[in-house]
C-alpha cells in the first residue's frame, strides 16, 4: 500500500448502539450482565466437558470447541463496547479496529463451521451408529477441528487485509458498536469494489456450503428417526440432537435474516441488531440450551455441585 495514494487515518469513532446519553447506563449493564453469563456459561461447558470422563466423547468435545469460539467471539466485542459505553470518546485505533475485525472474523467463521462439523457428528451417530467410532474417531475429530480454526483464521487474513487495503479520508465515524467490515468500507473514499467482492465472496461461500452440510445431515437425521418404530426411540434419537437443531436454527436464522432482506429495507441499524444477537445473545444462550436439554450435561453440573458444597463442609466447621 503505497503512502502516497492514501490518507491514513488515525483512529475511528464507534458510533455504539445509541447516540443517546441517557441510554448509555442503562446499557452498560444490560450488556455486562450478558456477557457475565457468557463467560460463566461457556466456562462452565468447558469445566464440565473436561473433567466428567463421561463427557470425553465426539459430541462433547465438539461442544466445549463451540463454548471456546462463543468464549471468544464475544470477548472480542464486549469488552471495547462496554468501555465505550462509559467513555466521553468512543475512539478504537486504526491497528486496534483491524485486529478486533480479525479476531471476529476467525470466530464467527469457525462457529459458522463448527455447527456443520457438530451436525455431520449428529448424522453418523444416529444414521450409522455402529461406524460412529471408527468415522468419528479421536483423530477425525482433531483434524476437523483444526481445519475448523484455519480456515477461519484465513478468512479473517485474506477479508481484514482487503478492508484495510483502501484508503479512510475525513471521515472515521464506524456506524456500528464493534468495527465490522461492511460499515468500515461505507467509509471509504477509494474504490471498494475489490474488498466488498472478497466480503460477499466469504459470506456467500461459508453461509451456503456450511447450511448445505447441515440441511443434508439433518434432512437424513429426520429421515432415520421416523423409521424407528417405536415413540420410546424417536424420543431418545431427538433428544441427542435437539439441542444442537435449537442453536443451529437461532444461528443461522439470524444470519439469514440480516444477509437475505431486500436491499430497500436493509440498513445498518438493522445489521446492529442482529450483531447484537450473533455476537453477544447467541453465546451466552447457547451454553443453557445445551445444559437444560442434555442429561449428561445436567448430572455431570449436580455432581459438580455436590462436590464442591462437601468440600467445602470441612472449611466451615
Amino acid at each position: 500500500m503505497a503512502s502516497g495514494n492514501h490518507t491514513h487515518v488515525a483512529e475511528f469513532i464507534l458510533m455504539g448502539i445509541s447516540e443517546r446519553a441517557e441510554l448509555q447506563i442503562p446499557l452498560f449493564l444490560v450488556f455486562l450482565v450478558i456477557y457475565g453469563l457468557t463467560v460463566i456459561g461457556n466456562l462452565g461447558i468447558i469445566t464440565l466437558t473436561s473433567i466428567n470422563p463421561r463427557l470425553h466423547t465426539p459430541m462433547y468435545f465438539f461442544l466445549r470447541h463451540l463454548a471456546i469460539i462463543n468464549l471468544g467471539d464475544s470477548t472480542v466485542i464486549a469488552p471495547k463496547m462496554l468501555i465505550n459505553f462509559l467513555a466521553a470518546k468512543k475512539s478504537t485505533s486504526y491497528y486496534e479496529c483491524a485486529t478486533q475485525l480479525g479476531g471476529f472474523l476467525v470466530f464467527i467463521v469457525a462457529e459458522i463451521f463448527m455447527l456443520a462439523v457438530m451436525a455431520y457428528d449428529r448424522y453418523v451417530a444416529i444414521c450409522n451408529p455402529l461406524m460412529y467410532t471408527v468415522v468419528v474417531s479421536r483423530q477425525v475429530c482433531v483434524l476437523l477441528v483444526s481445519l475448523t480454526y484455519l480456515y477461519g483464521l484465513f478468512t479473517a487474513v485474506v477479508v481484514t487485509s482487503c478492508v484495510f487495503s483502501v484508503s479512510y479520508c475525513s471521515s472515521n465515524v464506524i456506524n456500528h458498536f464493534y468495527c465490522d467490515d461492511i460499515p468500515l468500507l461505507a467509509l471509504s473514499c477509494s474504490d471498494t469494489s475489490a474488498p466488498e467482492t472478497a466480503v460477499f465472496f466469504f459470506s456467500g461461500t461459508n453461509l451456503f456450503f456450511s447450511m448445505i452440510i447441515v440441511l443434508i445431515s439433518y434432512f437424513n437425521i429426520i429421515l432415520a428417526i421416523l423409521r424407528i418404530r417405536t415413540s420410546e426411540g424417536r424420543k431418545k434419537a431427538f433428544s441427542t440432537c435437539g439441542s444442537h437443531m435449537a442453536a443451529v436454527t437461532i444461528f443461522y436464522g439470524t444470519l439469514l435474516f440480516m444477509y437475505l432482506q431486500p436491499r430497500t429495507n436493509h440498513s445498518l441499524d438493522t445489521d446492529k441488531m442482529a450483531s447484537v444477537f450473533y455476537t453477544l445473545v447467541i453465546p451466552m444462550l447457547n451454553p443453557v440450551i445445551y445444559s437444560l436439554r442434555n442429561k449428561d450435561v445436567k448430572d455431570t453440573l449436580k455432581t459438580f455441585f455436590r462436590s464442591s458444597c462437601l468440600s467445602c463442609k470441612p472449611l466451615l466447621t
